[in-house]
């Protein structure tokens, strides 16, 4: 036999729950300018030196062009981190 609409009605009244929803961040985090801008001058930085005086540096010597990836990565790693600031 096929129960009436109001035994129904009263299970999914107490299955429903109201949610809030979350409030949307206004403010950036502190941290995030600054980690930012630090990254894309040591990359700057990283590769004006290794053009400049990349020869005359022993550890920069060593690496040879893997000082582009090093100077590019942090360049990256700091657009990565502008993706957080609001």
């Amino acid at each position: 036999m096929p129960e009436s609409s109001s035994r129904n009605k009263k299970k999914t009244d107490k299955v429903k729950v109201q949610k809030t929803p979350k409030k949307p961040r206004t403010t950036s985090r502190v941290w995030v300018a600054p980690v930012m801008l630090a990254c894309w001058l040591l990359g700057l930085a990283w590769l004006v030196v290794f053009y400049v005086a990349g020869q005359n540096i022993p550890l920069m010597d060593d690496l040879g062009n893997w000082n582009l990836l090093i100077g590019m990565g942090l360049i990256a790693v700091g657009f990565v981190v502008s993706t957080q600031w609001v």
